[in-house]
């Protein structure tokens, strides 16, 4: 999964989750014409949480 984010100034939007980095640029094309002309954007792979990391938290929410 992936995220887009969108930096104009001191606003940052974070746009998602997608399926791919393609279905990420295709909407990024369509929200660019809102923001200014310095704007900055990423596109960001979501990572999975390892399995320790969950079972971890589990154990403190117990």
């Amino acid at each position: 999964m992936y995220l887009l984010t969108i930096r104009d100034g001191l606003v940052t939007r974070h746009i998602g989750p997608f399926a791919s980095p393609k279905h990420a640029a295709d909407d990024l094309d369509r929200r660019l014409d809102g923001f200014g002309e310095r704007v900055s954007w990423q596109i960001h792979e979501l990572e999975a949480p390892e399995a320790s990391l969950i079972a971890g938290l589990e154990q403190v929410a117990a």
